[in-house]
């Protein structure tokens, strides 16, 4: 079969070489961000263990399809809008990956009607960045407002999910915006989620830092947090430095 027999109409086939991955993407309900390069690349590797691995607020499954190579085990990917969902069923397809994944149709806040709590080794989640405040600019499509905005879920909700979800000892994975950090930290070890590992992304050198990449591990000991070194993604000419490159391309 064709690739081109896997798309529907304004879709199209973006390709990470890095992972070996192509993806359906759609300027009308979603495409993928560099957030879920990063965070996927932030996941620990594991191919020494079978590991059950779920992303939640999946979109169209970027995440858990960039995580292939890394870790070994079964994959779920857990999306609440319909046509979005089908795009990550079908990229999976695409992949011929469908022994190891699956995807789930659902609002994330019924999770526990379709799997079993204090099951997974891994969870991650690129949840919705923006709180739902009357004031708030939220994009008039309303596929891309629900991924940006707080409108489905929000980060009390993610974290009580995740931790849930969890084994205990298992690993989150959570990326959002560094303004939000000190509430971040505040409802994730509310929820039984450690902070163990942080990670600042900055859009250039002498920029402020846009995005940070988290790992909790849940009732993980306190103490013994690691702020890895800073990532810059651009140079000052615009280009992805060499680091980002490669996680994007064959280098």
């Amino acid at each position: 079969m064709m690739s081109e027999d896997f798309l529907k109409a304004g879709e199209r086939i973006d390709q990470l070489s890095s992972q070996g991955i192509q993806i359906i993407q759609s300027s009308k309900y979603f495409a993928f961000s560099l957030d879920a390069v990063l965070l996927a690349d932030f996941v620990r590797p594991n191919k020494r263990h079978k590991l059950k691995t779920i992303d939640i607020c999946a979109g169209n499954g970027a995440i858990g399809l960039f995580l292939n190579r890394k870790l070994n085990g079964h994959i779920t990917e857990a999306e609440i809008q319909p046509e979005i969902a089908d795009m990550a069923s079908r990229s999976i397809k695409l992949n011929g990956l469908e022994d190891r994944y699956d995807v789930m149709n659902i609002d994330v806040k019924d999770i526990f009607d379709y799997v079993d709590k204090d099951s997974f080794d891994i969870v991650t989640c690129n949840p919705p960045y923006f709180k739902t405040l009357p004031s708030s600019q939220k994009n008039p499509n309303r596929y891309l407002a629900i991924a940006r905005h707080e409108l489905t879920i929000n980060l009390p909700i993610v974290a009580e999910k995740m931790s849930g979800l969890l084994k205990m000892n298992g690993k989150g994975y959570l990326v959002h915006r560094p303004e939000r950090l000190p509430e971040i930290v505040q409802v994730l070890e509310k929820n039984r989620l450690m902070v163990k590992r942080i990670k600042f992304a900055y859009p250039k050198v002498n920029k402020p830092a846009n995005i940070v990449l988290i790992e909790v591990i849940k009732d993980g000991k306190p103490g013994g947090l690691i702020v890895e070194p800073p990532l810059i993604v651009g140079d000052k000419d615009g280009n992805y430095t060499p680091e980002v490159e490669a996680m994007l391309n064959d280098n």
